[in-house]
């Protein structure tokens, strides 16, 4: 069927690698999307044992030596978890007429503009409770368990020694595990593209769909503005591949990694989705029903929906209902307060504790990622811990048991990652041999070994809630929170962080949290600062381009904030000029 509008008006973004990896089992049933990442079969494979065993199920390993294991292990972990929840989802519906069952939970939950809210309460005013509750079960649904494939992360693999085909790359056979699998929901593909795995989509029928625009599973664009969005959506679309959703998430405000535009900022460039969205349908439904056509398939008679849904750094339910209402968005990421909400995220007790205290000196866009893009980050996670125990041991980078991020072929002929001991081993050596003085070496050594093995660390916190082995990964946890959490101070349940959500509850003790376009123009306008004072421009294309995006940004939010009273409009207006003149006095630079 067509993109149907969730019962709930906000979803759970992919969070690390294991904090969202069985999200869908404990929210779905209410109605509320999440999604889990794929990067990880190991992970994936131990908790498929892990609630096979907790739900007497039958469990079947698929070892490493099993050719194309990784997407058998990624569908039959899917389809583990796909069971979970319309089982528990069906309990939930049978629960009509108990007072404080989970049908009445899943409703309390909804927003109290849900039309199957109102019609409840307009039908228990005539009649008793179970008859309310079957009034409205025909129009319950699960929330989507969608997956998240980050496209650069395609490491080649290889069995017996020997290099298999690009179909048995990591984001290829995740590809193809998820489309092997059950679910009927989305898949995001983040990151920008990977042309091969885009072709590869392509052969997958499960994301073509009938002339009544019935898919069986959709595809979900993350992008940072519409430029990206167009591009990718022309390239699919000439593939057969219609895009049914693009997420826009802000490059620096946001947990993980920090893929940094070009100074745009999130204000506008919604602006410019809303502008352009009737014509970007048009322009991609042209391209699509060609190459339809051109492919023997069916071809729907009218454009499809696309939905606009936007994530990184919402905090307030004020904002959240002026993001949907202004900019007409479908959906509204809440990522980072999710990690105070155990219930919902895989968080560990030492991890959750270092959240909880975490202000805005703790939370940092650290340069840790092994893949050389900025990452949002914890001070003193145990990952990173361990991480400078072995560099005061003279023994830097990780033993590598995942491989994920193994990009790099400097040193080898198979690529290694760059946070590993045997990369940074060989890199410090050169260092060393380089007719630098001390401390030029110690800031090139510095710039090795603050790298992490942030793939197996961004997992392992899952491993140690649920009790499983560590023997491989070690007990070492990344987080990746984003910017917002450090308003968020207290852990919360699932039912008042919804509610808080809804402005129904405000869980927000602090008082100076920033409105959120506040913030991303604040963190954008100290990177371009950092960026000129370590004169670094790997991430940087084009400082004049840059400056010039957030000076029209902020005239944009000027404007945008005296028309809209219900802004906070003088706060946001004295902090916005005085963001002007930071960012004025970076022009001597240009």
């Amino acid at each position: 069927m067509e993109v149907q509008k969730s019962v709930h008006t906000f979803h759970i973004p992919v969070m690390g690698i294991g904090f969202t990896i069985d999200t869908p089992v404990r929210v779905a049933k209410y109605g509320i999307s999440s999604v889990i990442s794929l990067a990880d079969d190991l992970l994936m494979e131990k908790m498929r044992a892990f609630y096979s065993q907790k739900h007497g199920l039958a469990f079947h390993p698929i070892p490493n030596m099993e050719k194309d294991h990784r997407a058998k292990r990624i569908t039959a972990y899917l389809n583990l978890i796909n069971k979970l929840v319309q089982d528990s989802f069906q309990s939930l519906k049978e629960s009509v007429g108990n007072e404080k069952g989970e049908l009445s939970y899943y409703l309390e939950l909804l927003p109290d503009t849900s039309e199957i809210k109102t019609q409840f309460h307009s039908k228990l005013k005539s009649s008793n409770l179970q008859n309310a509750h079957k009034s409205i079960l025909d129009k319950l649904k699960p929330g989507a368990i969608d997956v998240n494939i980050m496209t650069l992360l395609d490491k080649p693999n290889y069995l017996n020694k020997e290099l298999l085909p690009d179909i048995y790359n990591d984001a290829h056979a995740a590809l193809r595990g998820y489309s092997k699998s059950d679910l009927e929901s989305s898949l995001i593909l983040s990151a920008g593209i990977n042309t091969k795995l885009y072709s590869y989509l392509a052969e997958f029928d499960c994301f073509y769909p009938d002339e009544n625009w019935n898919f069986t599973k959709r595809i979900i664009l993350k992008v940072a503005d519409y430029k990206s969005a167009f591009i990718q959506g022309k390239y699919l679309a000439r593939k057969g591949l219609w895009v049914s959703e693009f997420r826009i998430e802000s490059g620096l405000n946001c947990g993980g990694h920090a893929f940094i535009s070009d100074g745009s900022l999130l204000g506008p460039v919604l602006e410019e989705f809303k502008a352009e969205k009737e014509n970007l349908m048009k322009e991609l439904y042209s391209d699509y029903v060609a190459a339809l056509k051109q492919r023997n398939k069916p071809q729907p008679s009218s454009p499809g929906t696309i939905h606009i849904t936007v994530q990184g750094g919402v905090g307030s339910a004020q904002e959240h209902k002026f993001l949907l209402n202004h900019y007409k968005l479908d959906s509204i990421g809440w990522g980072s307060p999710f990690l105070l909400v155990p219930e919902v995220a895989n968080i560990d007790p030492y991890t959750l504790d270092l959240l909880q205290k975490a202000g805005e000196s703790e939370l940092e866009t650290s340069r840790i990622s092994p893949i050389n893009k900025p990452f949002n980050s914890l001070k003193s996670n145990t990952k990173d811990i361990e991480k400078l125990k072995r560099i005061k041991q003279g023994n830097p980078g990780s033993n590598c048991p995942k491989g994920i991020l193994a990009f790099n072929k400097e040193f080898t002929e198979k690529a290694i990652c760059t946070a590993s001991r045997e990369y940074q081993s060989a890199k410090i050596k050169e260092i060393k041999s380089l007719d630098l003085t001390p401390e030029e070496k110690a800031k090139k050594i510095n710039e090795i070994t603050v790298k992490s093995c942030i793939c197996v660390g961004l997992g392992t916190s899952a491993l140690l809630v649920n009790g499983l082995d560590t023997q491989i990964e070690g007990e070492g946890v990344s987080v990746c929170p984003g910017p917002n959490l450090a308003y968020f101070t207290d852990t919360s349940t699932l039912a008042i962080t919804v509610d808080h959500i809804y402005g129904r509850k405000n869980i927000l003790k602090r008082k100076d949290r920033p409105h959120v376009f506040i913030k991303e123009l604040e963190l954008n306008i100290d990177f371009l600062t950092q960026e000129v004072k370590e004169n670094k421009s790997s991430d940087l294309r084009d400082f004049s381009l840059y400056h010039k995006r957030l000076s029209e940004g902020i005239r944009y939010y000027k404007e945008l904030f005296s028309e809209n009273l219900t802004l906070d409009s003088k706060a946001n207006l004295d902090a916005l000029h005085k963001l002007e003149d930071k960012l004025k006095e970076l022009k001597k630079y240009n």
